[in-house]
């Protein structure tokens, strides 16, 4: 891979990462807005606690 095709490719991932990161803060504040006190966090162990009352532990 050349020097410019390392560039231009960083410049995709760049890309991406942006995309994705305002995609998860966007997410983020509706789930706060509908009660989600601190928005994914909080989604995500109360994901884990429904899991394990299920008896289905978390993989992380």
């Amino acid at each position: 891979m050349t020097k410019e095709e390392m560039l231009k490719r960083i410049s995709e991932l760049e890309t991406i990462n942006d995309q994705l990161l305002s995609e998860v803060h966007h997410l983020d504040r509706i789930l706060r807005q509908i009660g989600f006190e601190e928005g994914l966090k909080t989604l995500k162990a109360a994901a884990h606690e429904l899991m394990e009352d299920q008896g289905d532990p978390p993989e992380d």
